[in-house]
């Protein structure tokens, strides 16, 4: 009995669990400042949807038309909030923010929706920001925030942002925002919206991405990825620095360092997992990085098959590059389907298990009596890696050889990236050897890390998931309470 009434209090979690094994996404953030009147409204919305896959569970933007700021927020997908509209033209101004959002802090309320923003006392909305990332050492600054007497509405660490901006305001917006970063800790890429600027500013450590394009002379974009650029006409002009602020304005685009001593510390998971392929991030292609980790896959230990398969969508450049160096075949004999989403209701474990097959179900004619490798972006709590080589037997594969594009995950993140706690990540708990067990697989690999730095060209990237070696110091909450 009590087993049963385990399964029926998480079903859904489970559910996911089994159909959703990899990092889950981070935030999506998008903005554009014209000093004339342009199609904000649109431009925002393609932008958006070029970033839909950062962020599945809400959409919002926020339009400045004639000095007056105008936000729509909605819960599911970019199309879903940009269909609410009923007159457009009212979201037609000079400057916008958007923000397509995956939970990482705070509860999935409609008050936790971004953007998010604040009110003067005549009920005028005079600040309004985005960000992606997740903040650390929140709770003293919150509480100190509200003991003098500043309320706050929602539950992210978005909300502390805005605070303590709002705070400063009166400064002007630069001000207040070097003001605001004194007491916030942690990975943000930020937007914030005024009645006549738009500013972009990002942690010391750069972890979240944010780069900036033009459409023309008028016009200027920043996005979470440059893929947003290619679909409204814009050119990637450079990454938003670890450390600087964007300020946008009728005068034109002028930058300031606000941290003495940055360094570029960007997620390396952004180029095994969370990026698009077509994506340029710290002037790196995503596609090429994936494409190397399968080539670099095969040299760390080759195996003879038939085929090589790729996880549809973020373990196929892996494979493309295992094929092309091993010289086995690549076969997208694994079929995804598109519109699976996360609102099934699960009750029993039979049925749970099965759920793995709605998301990708092989060709069985074509890995009957074959020498498979598999490759996926990576193994988290490996319940769909398990599944999978369940679905690749029954298909009849002689051999399953499964590697990993990434290191073995050892460490949850808590800067931006909604991993599990460290004894659900099953590299965690389990040797090499032991988790080839699990799987039931006849051999496993992962990229190793250094052919992982090799690979980024760089070391200078966070690898916490990898080492628990993080940029930042979770624990070390010191705040200074005079600068608030």
């Amino acid at each position: 009995m009590e087993e049963a009434n385990y399964y029926q209090r998480n079903r859904f979690r489970m559910a996911e669990e089994i159909l959703y094994d990899s990092p889950e996404e981070e935030c999506g953030i998008f903005g554009v400042y014209s000093t004339k009147k342009i199609d904000t409204f649109s431009l925002t919305q393609f932008g958006l949807f070029a970033l839909q896959h950062r962020g599945q569970e809400a959409c919002g933007f926020s339009v400045l038309k004639d000095g007056i700021i105008h936000t729509v927020k909605q819960e599911g997908l970019v199309l879903d909030a940009f269909k609410s509209v009923e007159n457009t033209e009212d979201y037609l101004g000079n400057a916008a923010i958007g923000h397509t959002r995956y939970t990482t802090a705070g509860d999935k309320k409609r008050y936790n929706f971004q953007p998010l923003f604040a009110k003067n006392q005549y009920d005028k909305t005079i600040l309004s920001i985005v960000h992606n990332g997740n903040l650390v050492c929140v709770e003293p600054v919150r509480k100190k925030l509200e003991e003098d007497g500043i309320n706050f509405l929602a539950t992210s660490d978005t909300e502390l942002i805005l605070r303590l901006v709002q705070r400063h305001l009166k400064k002007g917006i630069e001000n207040a925002i070097k003001d605001a970063i004194k007491n916030i800790k942690g990975a943000y890429s930020v937007l914030a919206l005024t009645e006549n600027k738009l500013v972009a500013f990002r942690d010391p450590n750069g972890i979240r991405p944010l780069c900036i394009g033009v459409i023309d002379e008028y016009t200027y974009v920043l996005a979470s990825e440059s893929c947003a650029f290619d679909g409204i006409g814009a050119q990637f002009f450079r990454d938003v620095l670890p450390g600087e602020m964007i300020v946008i304005d009728e005068e034109g685009l002028k930058s300031e360092m606000i941290f003495e001593e940055p360094q570029q510390r960007i997620c390396s998971f952004e180029y095994i997992y969370f990026a698009r392929p077509d994506s340029i991030i710290e002037n790196v292609e995503v596609h090429r990085v994936r494409v190397e980790s399968g080539e670099k896959l095969y040299k760390q230990n080759p195996v003879e098959a038939d085929m090589v398969i790729g996880v549809p969508d973020s373990g196929v450049p892996a494979a493309i590059g295992y094929s092309k160096a091993s010289g086995i075949p690549f076969m997208p004999v694994l079929i995804k389907n598109r519109y699976i989403g996360r609102s099934f209701i699960i009750p029993t474990q039979e049925m749970r298990e099965r759920i793995v097959n709605l998301k990708l179900n092989p060709i069985h004619s074509e890995i009957k009596g074959k020498r498979v490798v598999i490759i996926d972006d990576s193994i988290v709590r490996g319940t769909t890696s398990k599944r999978l080589v369940k679905i690749l037997r029954e298909a009849g594969a002689k051999e399953i050889h499964f590697r990993s594009a990434s290191p073995p995950i050892i460490a949850p993140c808590f800067l931006g990236i909604d991993t599990p706690d460290k004894s659900q990540l099953i590299s965690a708990q389990k040797t090499k050897e032991e988790l080839k067990e699990f799987l039931k697989v006849n051999s496993l690999d992962f990229l190793s890390l250094e052919n992982l730095y090799e690979i980024l060209r760089s070391k200078n990237h966070c690898f916490g998931c990898f080492t628990e070696k993080y940029p930042i110091n979770k624990d070390n909450c010191k705040v200074n309470i005079s600068t608030l």
